[in-house]
């Protein structure tokens, strides 16, 4: 028979086919296999509009077959066949759809839908194969045919054997070559893990027959191969069934099978939504950070399904960076899809879906924070960071949803609270949240600035992560609560008599505060007497936005941003040493020179920031000493 030429345009999309709109040469199986499923359900359907037909599922299957010796992958299907005619508008014409067509003409019922909308997944065949056989018998035909091509040189038609019903699809596997082994696609471990990936929830069978290897009867050293037919599909995705039906033990098989983590997920979400996109989704919160979690390697997505088929691996659409720990799947049958399915469009249905995606994360884990708050702070060791960066980043603009779920260590309660929860317990009289930053709690606890804060019975949150303070600059304010840090310059909680006193005193010591300050010219913006310090001689404090713990920080980054805080030097007027300073004043320039750079020294130790000359403060020490 005379071969028939592709269209012109089809011959150009044959060869984006084959070379570039497939990201992976695997996924050749997942569209023939879908394929096969459509022509079953066109058989479902054909059964509910036609009494005299019965459609007994059991009838129906997928079968996968791999010859090594003759390089040929058989894939067939007991599904509705196709007519010479059909052959020829469904595989003659590159990216006209026979399902997209018969979906048109259908009412969809009892759930199903058809899956190869596209009218191109055939032609992913070519990846992989030099020649394509199809022969395929229509219901309520007795005659078959055959339709064979090698690609974009076009194809042929022609009468054939065909005993049943259905479609045979043959594949004449390509030659190895240095950038490709095709001979993974006739090796049938290779294509049950294919299958596994990207088609396990096709709801008909996936047969084909499995070579495993038994030890002879009577002999543990002997063994014997046997060939048996296995479904290598699950066909029923456990997110279409009933949550009623399902355990937690359900759920975690789930997890594991699908690898999401190697840890036991601390909580789970099953969502059906029939709102204004339909989808269902299985989402999950691991206990565990997983090892490159806070890397750039790290990938965030939910995989998703449309009708059961594995359309991506990671879609990070569906999640924001602040949710990017939450791992899971989402099928949908609303989604609109490039033409190898690999890719989203980017439109009103996925943009909904996020949007409830997010707002579900966020009840579940409001809901553990309130009724499981052991799980929740496992959580939140492993993720919390997370959260707070989400807060900091994007100028704060999800501040509102991520608040309440931040947790920090409280000087009262010694253990994790909310914000709420330090709000909630405010004495009417206190202005401000009071916080301090440190490398640890046990720093915190002894920085001196702390004093006045804790006298006042006042609640303190304990800073310990380099982004805490950062993010919650971001937030400003809790409940119309400023944030206010211990270092801050003015607390808020000095009396008006400790105004007047304080006043009257940095009078009194001005000009020694002057000259303090002009040995430490550079250094600091100001020497005070301090309103903080009761039992410890000396603290810096700083003025403006930019604290200590944040230059810091800022300086280690790998940009060595060279920002410094505005530091003030607080001298308690009421410790032993301040007479000291006084009497040096009186008496000796030298050494008040030497008392101040001792002084300032130690406050630098005191918020772990390095001394500048570590030999002449050491020098400095040893001459109070003689």
């Amino acid at each position: 028979m005379a071969k028939k030429q592709f269209q012109a345009e089809s011959k150009r999309l044959l060869d984006m086919m084959i070379h570039s709109i497939y990201t992976q040469k695997e996924i050749f199986l997942r569209e023939l296999i879908s394929n096969a499923s459509d022509a079953i359900d066109k058989m479902y359907y054909r059964a509910l509009s036609d009494d005299t037909l019965v459609f007994n599922k059991e009838d129906y299957f997928i079968k996968i077959t791999a010859d090594k010796a003759n390089r040929t992958l058989t894939i067939t299907d007991t599904g509705i066949g196709m007519t010479p005619e059909e052959l020829e508008n469904n595989l003659g014409v590159i990216a006209k759809s026979g399902s997209l067509a018969f979906k048109n003409e259908n009412e969809l019922k009892d759930g199903h839908n058809i899956i190869g909308q596209f009218g191109v997944g055939f032609y992913s065949a070519f990846m992989v194969a030099d020649v394509v056989t199809v022969t395929s018998r229509a219901f309520g035909s007795d005659e078959a045919f055959k339709w064979e091509s090698e690609g974009a040189d076009g194809y042929t038609i022609e009468p054939a054997a065909k005993d049943s019903v259905g479609t045979k699809i043959v594949l004449k596997i390509k030659e190895n070559t240095e950038d490709d082994q095709y001979d993974e696609y006739l090796d049938e471990y290779r294509l049950r893990s294919i299958v596994k990936k990207y088609s396990d929830f096709i709801r008909y069978p996936i047969k084909m027959d499995m070579t495993s290897r038994q030890p002879k009867e009577g002999s543990d050293n002997e063994f014997e191969e046997t060939v048996e037919e296995q479904t290598l599909n699950s066909m029923v995705p456990i997110w279409r069934k009933n949550k009623s039906e399902l355990t937690d033990e359900d759920y975690e098989n789930f997890y594991n099978e699908k690898r999401y983590g190697f840890d036991k997920p601390l909580s789970h979400i099953h969502i059906k939504a029939d709102g204004a996109v339909v989808y269902n989704a299985i989402l999950f919160i691991p206990e565990n950070t997983p090892f490159d979690y806070y890397t750039k390697e790290y990938e965030k997505g939910l995989e998703l399904y449309s009708n059961g088929v594995l359309i991506m691996n990671k879609c990070g659409d569906l999640l924001p960076d602040y949710f990017s720990f939450v791992k899971g799947m989402v099928d949908s049958e609303d989604l609109s899809l490039n033409i190898s399915r690999e890719m989203l469009q980017h439109d009103r249905q996925l943009k909904l879906i996020a949007k409830n995606i997010q707002s579900k994360i966020k009840s579940q884990l409001v809901s553990l924070l309130k009724d499981e708050r052991e799980k929740y702070e496992r959580f939140y060791s492993s993720f919390g960071r997370q959260l707070k960066f989400g807060v900091y980043n994007d100028y704060g603009m999800n501040k509102e949803v991520l608040q309440d779920l931040l947790l920090f260590h409280s000087s009262k309660e010694k253990k994790l609270v909310t914000l709420d929860e330090y709000v909630s317990r405010m004495p009417e009289d206190q202005k401000y949240i009071y916080y301090a930053a440190g490398e640890s709690i046990e720093r915190i606890e002894k920085l001196p600035q702390i004093e006045v804060v804790s006298d006042k019975g006042y609640e303190i949150l304990y800073l310990t992560d380099d982004i805490d303070e950062f993010a919650l600059k971001v937030i400003m304010t809790y409940k119309e609560k400023e944030f206010k840090s211990v270092s801050s310059g003015d607390l808020g909680i000095e009396a008006d008599t400790d105004k007047e006193q304080s006043e009257s005193e940095e009078s009194a010591n001005k000009e020694l505060f002057d000259s303090m300050q002009g040995f430490l010219a550079g250094k600091v913006t100001k020497v005070k007497a301090s309103k903080r310090l009761k039992t410890h001689p000396v603290c810096l404090s700083t003025e403006g936005e930019l604290t200590i713990e944040m230059e810091k920080i800022l300086k280690a980054m790998p940009s060595g941003q060279d920002v410094k805080a505005d530091k003030v030097l607080e001298i308690n007027v009421n410790h032993d040493v301040f007479q000291s300073l006084k009497d040096a004043k009186a008496s000796d320039p030298q050494k008040l020179e030497l008392y101040t750079n001792l002084l300032y020294n130690q406050a630098l130790l005191i918020e772990g920031l390095p001394v500048s000359d570590p030999v002449e403060f050491t020098n400095n020490i040893c001459k109070i000493m003689v």
